[in-house]
């Protein structure tokens, strides 16, 4: 997987602690201005949950969302590419769907949700989860993958029943111009859901702004303006 080089280093981002997979999970949570709102998961890339992450989840509050980002590496933070590959590889995409699966219940079961559904945004191995989640799970209606990651094969999205906007990159080698067609194909054939899939002048982790030499502004600003154009869309 092609990658920005490290990290900060700093330690993950918790402030929640739930049940989750028949084992406490944390994560961290951000609560609009007005206390209530729309839920929305938050996942993590590989580097695990970060002061990006966290940053990611505060400004989706700040747009009147209900926002939780669990920590699906238990605390840990990796510091380097070979860490990052190691301890995503260390966990299995059923064990993450499982956690995630928690996360929800958790969200859902908050005070402050106002919604029955969740929508569900994810970055590099997050946005891979957030296709895996979305196509077991009926309670994701609105599915964002930022330059999603999947390993292995497609999932079966026959059960889908959240609408996708996905947001990639042109200069992308570890998403393929031919994997991306594979999805906006399989998808609609499968659901009869079809994707709404924007590409950027941009590589890969284009988003990501605690990392300059990926970062390309222009392209995250009208990411971001089409993500809560939909989140709201779908789950006001």
């Amino acid at each position: 997987m092609t990658e920005t080089p490290k990290t900060t280093g700093a330690p993950a981002q918790q402030n929640v602690t739930f049940p989750s997979a028949g084992s406490t999970a944390h994560g961290y949570l951000a609560l609009p201005p007005s206390g209530r709102g729309p839920a929305v998961i938050v996942i993590q890339e590989w580097w695990g949950l970060t002061d990006h992450l966290a940053d990611v989840t505060d400004r989706l509050a700040r747009e009147g969302f209900v926002a939780l980002a669990p920590d699906l590496y238990g605390g840990n933070v990796a510091h380097d590419f070979q860490e990052a590959r190691r301890m995503m590889l260390a966990l299995p995409v059923e064990r993450g769907v499982e956690l995630l699966s928690g996360a929800v219940d958790y969200l859902l079961s908050r005070p402050e949700v106002t919604t029955d559904t969740i929508g569900s945004i994810g970055f590099c191995m997050g946005g891979g989860f957030v296709l895996y989640q979305a196509a077991v799970d009926p309670r994701v209606s609105a599915a964002v993958p930022f330059y999603g990651v999947i390993r292995g094969e497609l999932p079966d999205f026959s059960g889908l029943k959240a609408e996708i906007q996905g947001h990639y990159a042109e200069t992308d080698v570890t998403v393929s111009a031919e994997s991306l067609a594979e999805l906006r194909a399989i998808v609609p054939a499968q659901s009869g859901i079809t994707p709404e899939i924007h590409v950027y002048p941009a590589q890969h982790a284009f988003f990501n702004d605690s990392h300059p030499e990926v970062y390309h502004a222009e392209s995250a600003a009208k990411a971001w303006e089409r993500t809560l154009e939909f989140l709201h869309k779908r789950l006001d």
